[in-house]
């Protein structure tokens, strides 16, 4: 049981130490990560988009 009571205790002292960012920096890097997000969908979408054709065009011409 000793054990367990130190590693909690050592686990609050580490927490105190811990830099929590803002309310306007987690607002700022959720924006970023959806805007992120959103590109990289768009960009994957396209590419499938691409090679669907290409690849129904090669099928069809067999």
């Amino acid at each position: 049981m000793n054990k367990i009571t130190n590693y909690i205790k050592a686990s609050i002292e580490e927490l105190k130490k811990v830099t929590w960012p803002t309310k306007k920096e987690t607002y700022l890097y959720t924006v970023l990560v959806i805007v992120i997000s959103l590109v990289v969908a768009a960009y994957l979408g396209g590419l499938d988009y691409l090679f669907t054709l290409g690849l129904r065009d090669f099928l069809f011409r067999l």
